[in-house]
């Protein structure tokens, strides 16, 4: 008898661990394969009716799972939607996932394996499955005053990091939308809304434009420059270049005019300060010149031009031309001709700078939680690029807070701090300008990076909107 009872035990286990093993092996090894199959609609179904986690800014959710009344059990909220919605981008039955709801799908959707654990914990508890939160490093109030410093109607980007992190503080850019409109579970209402996006000038909800929008930098782009010929050891401080107004472009008849709002045309000579303070064209051009466009290229590359990368959400690879004749490598010394640059690029260009040439991943993601908030992990900060030479790095803080106190920047100079900053213009053919600022302080301790560009803007516009907007920016992030 008690052995019949043993081996009818012995079954039942065997039986129990086979069911489990099953279950087990679906549920964690099979499941990415069943999700990734075309004919399970079941599973798309169920997915989009998870309770997915929450998109966290200081505790708050710009991104939720809400009950809904319909087959889906849940339905995506996204709060202060269009101030956030170039981050948080869309999740949509119809339209798929973009930004942060794609990237961190796995996450928010509880199939990560950082969340392994918490899955067996729901199954065997019966509770009901729900995602991870992503909490990001995002300051709402950074964010929010950017947002109000582009005006409505303006197409331009803002991005505010942290040098010695990465942790970038606040990304907006406009036009902007409002993601519960491609987010609804009518799926003929969300196409309608989207056919209705795509005819705004300058926006895709498909699009972050702060880290892939490709726009030409102008003269913010001679701080690549400056940092090549630095880096060479062929120019230093003392070094003059031929400041001519025209500089005559090899094998054609035009020439490349110094830039004329400044205070070019008072030296025949100038050094790099100079030059840099008043953003002069011709001896940029000189100086890419006797580098070579290799010289130039490969500076740009080591601030992290040319090579596409996540931080979770995408940055597009920003572009230094690859063979340029001698009159395109004149141009592309003051960032016009075929350079392209996003405008979370440039941050990273003046967060190398700040942070003694060394370059720090830019990081949109604070924590990952799970659904009762306890953190499940925190990205360390990371280096991204030795950049330059922490000498070169100091050099030109020097002479970039000489541009915010005496040249083309002053309108970013708070009393007080040291701003170390460079001012931009890049010309595009048919429309107007790009207008830009790009800098950080304190000078001698840095702690805020702002890059700003404002597009198809005239010069007087261009500048009330950049070196005193990024005056703002700096004070706000000092003073909290």
């Amino acid at each position: 008898m008690n052995q019949a009872i043993r081996s009818a035990w012995l079954v039942a286990l065997a039986m129990f661990t086979l069911v489990l093993g099953s279950l087990t092996f679906v549920q964690f090894f099979e499941a990415e394969a069943l999700a990734d199959n075309d004919w399970n609609n079941r599973s798309l179904l169920q997915d989009f009716g998870k309770n997915r986690g929450s998109i966290l800014v200081d505790g708050r959710a710009v991104a939720e799972s809400v009950p809904s009344n319909d087959q889906f059990n849940y339905q995506r909220v996204y709060n202060e939607p269009n101030l956030y919605a170039h981050l948080t981008g869309f999740y949509s039955l119809a339209n798929g996932a973009t930004q942060l709801e794609s990237v961190m799908a796995d996450e928010l959707s509880g199939t990560s394996d950082d969340l392994f654990y918490d899955r067996i914990v729901q199954l065997f508890s019966g509770a009901q499955a729900q995602g991870a939160s992503v909490e990001l490093t995002i300051d709402p109030e950074i964010q929010q005053l950017a947002w109000d410093l582009i005006p409505d109607g303006q197409q331009g980007s803002i991005v505010v990091m942290e040098p010695g992190t990465g942790n970038i503080l606040a990304m907006v850019s406009k036009p902007s939308y409002d993601p519960n409109l491609l987010a609804g579970h009518d799926t003929a209402v969300v196409l309608e809304n989207l056919e209705e996006l795509s005819t705004v000038p300058g926006l895709s909800p498909y699009f972050n434009p702060a880290t892939e929008s490709l726009v030409a930098p102008g003269s913010v782009f001679k701080l690549v420059v400056a940092a090549a010929a630095l880096e060479s050891g062929e120019f230093d401080a003392d070094s003059e270049i031929p400041n001519p107004a025209v500089l005559d472009l090899p094998g054609t008849d035009a020439g490349l005019p110094n830039f004329v709002n400044g205070g070019c045309a008072s030296r025949t000579t100038a050094d790099l300060e100079f030059a840099l303070e008043q953003s002069c064209n011709t001896p940029f051009a000189q100086i890419a010149w006797e580098l070579g466009a290799q010289a130039v290229r490969e500076q740009a590359d080591e601030f992290g031009f040319g090579e596409t990368f996540n931080i979770p959400v995408r940055v597009e690879s920003s572009q230094f031309p690859a063979e340029p004749s001698e009159p395109e490598l004149a141009q592309s010394a003051i960032g016009q001709f075929d350079v392209r640059v996003t405008p979370l690029q440039m941050a990273m260009v003046n967060s190398a700078i700040a942070n003694d040439g060394v370059l720090m991943k830019p990081n949109l993601v604070k924590a990952l939680r799970a659904p009762d908030l306890e953190r499940i992990s925190a990205p360390e900060p990371e280096v991204f690029r030795e950049s330059m030479s922490a000498e070169s790095a100091n050099q030109l803080t020097e002479w970039m807070v000489n541009v915010v106190n005496n040249g083309t920047a002053r309108a970013a100079a708070i009393p007080g701090v040291d701003v170390a900053g460079k001012t931009g213009t890049a010309e595009v053919s048919g429309q107007g300008d790009n207008a830009w600022f790009t800098g950080f302080a304190p000078a001698d301790d840095p702690q805020v990076v702002v890059s700003i560009v404002m597009q198809n803007v005239d010069i007087a516009t261009g500048a009330q909107l950049t070196s005193p907007s990024a005056k703002q920016l700096i004070e706000a992030v000092l003073n909290k």
